[in-house]
């Protein structure tokens, strides 16, 4: 396992499970902000990009 360009899609999935509990958090201690907006929006984002890379 190196640095040799491939990215691994179960990296996207990690990382949008993080912003899906990041965002959850957001929304518990300050409710609908921009911010929570932002952190779901990545979350969908990278989820889509798990699908892409693992079915297409």
């Amino acid at each position: 396992m190196g640095i040799d360009g491939i990215i691994e899609p179960i990296y996207f999935l990690i990382t949008s499970i993080g912003f899906v509990i990041l965002s959850f958090i957001q929304y518990k201690k300050t409710g609908k902000t921009l911010e929570t907006i932002y952190l779901s929006i990545l979350a969908v984002l990278f989820v889509i990009c798990f699908i892409i890379l693992n079915f297409y």
